[in-house]
């Protein structure tokens, strides 16, 4: 349920901008307060320096190629950048969210979306729905999904911020409130063995080597997982994010393999538009490996498929690429009904105060950004100022306490803003 507390405003001015990415190289420009190349990171979090473990030997789509198998930033994983969107009021109230997108998505806000949200009346959720429906509907002839939906979802969430400034709450207030003072989380990163010392529940590894590597490495990733069981114990949660990297008959092989090592799940181990393998992967596996995906999904119809074709025991939807809060609360009631679990792909504050206020979503994902995944940092440093990370593996309720989202764009980042309407 909603709040329905007062409050409100009117929008004056929407301005979109990029940092990172390929235009990275491109001065700040004059509406940043600095100059020079925006720096890695931020909400497109894979744009890091050389030796982070997210772009070490990672099975992916692109594992087909030897050329680009050593590195997902080989093919241009880290080619997109930050979007940040901020909305200003009559009143100089701001709100702001960030997603993935860079200078794509910036043209998309400046160029289209601006006419929806400039001169619009914020006063509670059902402006923000009446936004999306327009955006969503005006985008249908080049959007659906991809960058347009992070676009929108980036929109999204500046609303949800900014609501919650307008009326001093956060946002899970305006969600109707937690549900749990902590929420669990487990770590995806390349030691669980270290997230576990640090209190997470659980600890996800990433699949280095796919169909194209052949029997040995099917060995070589089976090694790797019964060496990291022995490392935790029998009872400490291990996973594996495939990332789109599988076809069904390594994926099978992988799921039965695994199961010898207590693997609780396989994650998104099929192209995501294959909903008929993964509803076959589902049916064939073994009970005790759980099948999950929805990581590169978007809106409710999208996630409607999974379920129809019960193609996945958890769904995992990334609140800054599915279609933002607006959305994910519609694949939510959808998957509420059908008894699947939903637990957000790692979106920092943008899922912590969806997931407290959620009983389907027990457990969440912190994503370790260290780059030997052996301390918790901020998952959007240096982007976001008062970001919240867990304490012993939980996020807490009191960590979540301020308007809004509650965190900051930090003054020290430059921003450019590429295009203006």
């Amino acid at each position: 349920m909603v709040s329905g507390a007062s409050g409100g405003g009117r929008i004056r001015s929407v301005r979109a901008y990029a940092a990172g990415g390929a235009g990275s190289g491109v001065d700040a420009g004059p509406d940043s307060g600095t100059a020079g190349p925006a720096p890695a990171a931020g909400a497109d979090y894979h744009d890091q320096p050389a030796g982070h473990w997210i772009d070490d030997h990672i099975a992916t789509p692109m594992s087909i190629y030897p050329e680009y198998r050593a590195s997902r930033q080989s093919f241009g994983l880290n080619v997109l950048g930050t979007l940040v969107v901020e909305l200003e009021t009559d009143s100089g109230v701001t709100g702001f969210a960030v997603s993935t997108g860079g200078d794509l998505g910036a043209w998309i806000v400046e160029r289209h979306l601006a006419r929806f949200l400039e001169g619009a009346e914020l006063t509670g959720p059902e402006d923000i729905a009446l936004l999306w429906d327009q955006m969503y509907r005006s985008t249908l002839f080049y959007g659906r999904k991809g960058v347009v939906l992070n676009t929108i979802s980036a929109v999204d969430l500046a609303l949800w911020d900014l609501l919650g400034q307008l009326r001093r709450q956060p946002v899970h207030a305006l969600l109707g409130g937690a549900v749990r003072d902590e929420q669990p989380m487990y770590a995806t990163g390349a030691r669980p063995d270290l997230a576990q010392q640090l209190g997470f529940i659980g600890g996800k590894m990433p699949l280095h080597h796919g169909p194209a590597e052949g029997e040995a490495g099917m060995q070589q990733n089976l090694d790797a997982l019964a060496d990291m069981r022995g490392r935790v114990g029998p009872d400490f949660s291990l996973m594996w994010d495939c990332w789109m990297s599988l076809d069904l008959p390594y994926a099978l092989a992988l799921a039965d393999g695994a199961s010898r090592y207590g693997l609780r799940w396989l994650e998104e181990a099929l192209p995501p538009d294959d909903y008929n393998g993964y509803a076959r992967l589902r049916a064939a596996s073994p009970e005790s490996v759980q099948i999950t995906t929805g990581e590169h999904e978007a809106t409710r119809w999208g996630f409607q498929l999974l379920l129809e074709k019960r193609c996945a025991d958890i769904l995992q939807p990334d609140v800054g690429w599915c279609g933002g809060l607006t959305e994910l609360l519609h694949v939510t009631k959808d998957a509420d009904a059908a008894g699947v679990l939903v637990v957000p792909h790692g979106s920092s504050v943008y899922s912590y105060h969806y997931v407290m206020t959620q009983r389907s979503s027990p457990f969440a994902e912190f994503l370790m950004m260290a780059p030997g995944a052996d301390r918790v940092v901020p998952m959007f440093d240096p982007l976001l100022l008062d970001e919240p990370v867990p304490r012993d593996g939980r996020i807490r309720i009191d960590q979540l306490d301020r308007p809004g989202f509650g965190v900051r764009l930090n003054p020290e980042v430059p921003l450019r803003r590429p295009y203006r309407h």
